[in-house]
């Protein structure tokens, strides 16, 4: 089975741009355009960064609630987006668990944090824990886990197929990345505006009631995932039992805040029916 609705990107205003749908079971439902190309991730790194931290956590190199971060934050804190760092700058601005601040700060203190754990620097720790077990030959960090990934739509289906049926981590754990951490959380989604609540989970944004919102009018509010300013995104729907991934190199912008939900909503629609 071949999804056409991936052929929706030929209309994106982007000088090139690739996509892939995959199932729970690992089945790649569909691919488009160079997916063997490597893009940037920008904040789509997130999610990967992430997964090597819970694998730390499984490891037990880290807690999740031990302290890491600014005074009072924790794993967790940073992970969730609630450490109180500001976006770019490693300066508090509120307390911890107070405001769902949105921090690639937060990310590059988590990242120090498990190179210190592990006497491992992240980018090869990330490589060990994710990236060479799930056969991501093509995908690297190459500074900032916030921000500096370089991946394929081909490796990132890989990503997404194991986070949908763990082998790395224990699923109970991937449950824990999906499920809103710090309930009730206000804060800003980059791009879209005040969000109340601003649902986080671990390392993985939850779709949950937000509008307006990346993903489509028809994904379940269980639908997590992340989306990246270089006009990349990765999402998780739980109930569609389906994941798509998206990379272009073009920044995100409005071409993307229209182009984006119409292109989910066909690719769900065409994989479900």
């Amino acid at each position: 089975m071949s999804l056409t609705s991936l052929a929706l990107i030929e209309n994106w205003p982007v000088p090139s741009a690739a996509a892939g749908v995959v199932r729970a079971d690992g089945t790649v439902l569909g691919t488009h355009g160079p997916v063997a190309q490597r893009f940037p991730l920008a904040s789509v790194t997130k999610p990967l960064a992430a997964y090597a931290a819970l694998v730390a956590y499984e490891e037990g190199a880290v807690e999740l609630d031990e302290p890491a971060g600014p005074a009072g934050a924790t794993v967790r804190h940073l992970l969730a987006h609630t450490s109180g760092l500001a976006f770019d700058e490693h300066r508090v601005t509120a307390p911890p668990g107070e405001r769902r601040l949105y921090s690639n700060a937060g990310f590059e203190q988590l990242g120090d944090h498990i190179a210190k754990a592990t006497d491992i620097p992240f980018a090869e720790y990330l490589r060990q824990a994710v990236l060479e077990p799930l056969g991501m030959t093509a995908t690297s960090l190459e500074g900032s886990p916030a921000k500096d990934g370089v991946s394929t739509v081909e490796d990132l289906l890989r990503f997404a197929a194991e986070v949908q049926a763990p082998r790395l981590l224990d699923p109970r754990t991937v449950a824990q990345a999906m499920t809103v951490q710090y309930p009730g959380t206000k804060g800003v989604l980059p791009g879209y505006g005040h969000q109340n609540p601003n649902d986080w989970g671990l390392g993985f944004e939850i779709r949950d009631s937000k509008a307006p919102h990346w993903t489509g009018s028809s994904s379940s509010p269980r639908t997590f995932g992340h989306f990246g300013q270089s006009g990349t995104f990765l999402w998780i729907d739980p109930d569609a039992r389906l994941a798509c991934v998206a990379l272009t190199d073009r920044a995100f912008g409005p071409w993307a805040v229209e182009a984006w939900p119409p292109f989910t909503d066909a690719v769900r629609a065409e994989a479900q029916g």
